[in-house]
């Protein structure tokens, strides 16, 4: 059995204002292209097929056209909601979408048995999965208490909790089958990409998964979430895909891919990377103010996105940096500026004497303008309550 593996599509991305549909949509192609063109037998999307919960029409005809393309290839598919998803969105249509050979599990249900799914491939051979959407601990809670558990309890242990539903899918499994566990969570140990800002908190608390919490059954663990491609588990084999494009420049750099897995039932799985072309480059581009000409000349080739940080002295006035970037790089979505504080690197000649207030006024003054009084009343009260707390 051929199973190809992929996740966080984000389709309806916009980056600094500019919309990666299209790209998302040449990507989902292109991985139609290869579930034909590697005899895939089965198409595993381990959720944010979405970036938002109210995706445009463009993002949905770049998600709906995908599984169109592997329909018309008679390839069967399994999907499960992540946490950019609108799970009742998605179960709204699972019914159409699964006239076109599409199996969606969109929510936990009371019965964790109601979220394995079964496929019967071509070649005789039967795939099942254990699909388990991205379940927020506010919804764990829930599901918990329609199970009859602990939810008091089970708030503060999410490992736990999860671990109760890994188990039951796992009880799904045969000797006969090829069995597969799809998650769209946080594994331990998982190195996300520099996009996934708001994942910080999971990844440095407690709401992770621990390898040792998958079911031993499952020959393959098909994860979502984690944008950078990785292996986090080695038995069972668990993988992220990553994403399908560079979504952001945190994702500058990295290559893209989908997972292709070869089966069956009893034997160890093979996983081959197969490598993504489609999207457009993203690169942050670091110079000095008097380099910017210069630097950025270099750059007229390069025909992705950019993200030009200027470094400044602080204060520096900068008129026009904006229109001297775009006209040099036209491709640029974002100019920052990088303002070199001088008086961090010689405290002792730019802060000895002066009070908090009198160096908030000042850096108010080289970034906006006079503080007003009301700002000034503001920050004076905050600064008297600070100092109340401390003495406390």
């Amino acid at each position: 059995m051929r199973v190809l593996h992929t996740a966080d599509f984000h389709a309806g991305r916009s980056l600094r204002g500019f919309d990666r549909t299209p790209e998302v949509h040449d990507a989902l192609t292109e991985i139609a292209a290869l579930a034909r063109t590697e005899r895939a037998d089965v198409v595993l999307v381990s959720g944010d097929l979405f970036d938002t919960a109210n995706p445009s029409a463009e993002a949905e005809h770049a998600v709906f056209d995908f599984f169109l393309r592997l329909r018309d290839q008679g390839i069967p598919s399994v999907v499960i909601a992540g946490n950019h998803d609108s799970a009742a969105r998605l179960a709204s249509v699972t019914g159409l979408l699964g006239w076109v050979g599409v199996q969606v599990v969109a929510q936990p249900t009371a019965n964790p048995a109601d979220m394995i799914r079964t496929v019967e491939t071509r070649g005789g051979e039967r795939l099942v999965v254990g699909a388990l959407p991205y379940l927020s601990e506010r919804r764990l809670v829930k599901a918990a208490d329609l199970l009859g558990g602990d939810t008091g309890s089970w708030r503060q242990k999410y490992r736990e909790g999860m671990g109760f539903f890994l188990r039951r899918l796992g009880e799904g499994f045969t000797g006969s089958s090829v069995n597969m566990l799809m998650a769209h969570a946080t594994m331990d140990g998982a190195v996300p990409s520099g996009s996934e800002r708001t994942m910080q908190f999971d990844l440095t608390n407690s709401y992770t998964l621990s390898g040792l919490q998958l079911p031993p059954g499952a020959q393959y663990v098909a994860l979502g979430h984690v944008h950078k491609p990785q292996q986090v588990s080695d038995a069972p084999p668990a993988y992220y895909p990553g994403s399908v494009i560079q979504l952001d420049f945190g994702e500058a750099g990295e290559k893209k891919q989908v997972n292709l897995i070869e089966v069956e039932a009893g034997r160890p799985a093979r996983v081959h990377a197969l490598p993504l072309a489609s999207g457009r480059e993203l690169r942050t581009v670091r110079v000095d103010l008097e380099h910017v000409e210069s630097r950025l000349t270099q750059l007229q080739g390069f025909d992705g996105l950019l993200k030009v940080v200027v470094r400044a002295p602080a204060g520096t006035a900068l008129p026009g940096l904006k229109d001297r970037v775009l006209n040099l790089a036209p491709n640029t979505l974002a100019v920052d500026l990088d303002a070199v504080q001088e008086d961090l690197a010689l405290p002792e000649l730019k802060r000895e004497g002066l009070s908090l207030m009198e160096l908030y006024e000042r850096y108010h003054r080289e970034k906006r303008g006079d503080l007003p009084d009301d700002l000034r009343a503001a920050f004076q009260e905050a600064d008297e309550l600070a100092r109340t707390e401390e003495s406390a």
